[in-house]
């Protein structure tokens, strides 16, 4: 059984519409890997040019913060939820 990602809704219509998708790898950044191909629109949301994950998105595995875990390299397996949470910045007023 595939791993299942759930797509924040600011990035949902990158990925057509979806709230939650099922994924295979056995790495965060595998994971990571086969989302941008399918969805390249998000890919700068999701990853830096050296593969390393965007300072601004925050990626847990079953409500472990992957940074933590060894980022890109965080472990994967069958049936994880993996949950994709965009980080909230403000600007000047």
């Amino acid at each position: 059984m595939p791993a299942l990602l759930r797509i924040p809704t600011v990035l949902r219509p990158a990925m057509g519409g979806e709230n939650t998708i099922a994924v295979e790898g056995t790495t965060v950044g595998a994971v990571l890997a086969q989302v941008t191909q399918r969805f390249p629109a998000v890919k700068g949301q999701l990853l830096n040019e050296d593969g390393t994950l965007h300072r601004f998105l925050n990626v847990y595995v079953n409500d472990d913060d992957v940074r933590y875990l060894g980022g890109v390299d965080a472990p994967v397996n069958d049936s994880d939820e993996i949950t994709l949470l965009p980080a909230v910045a403000g600007g000047a007023w």
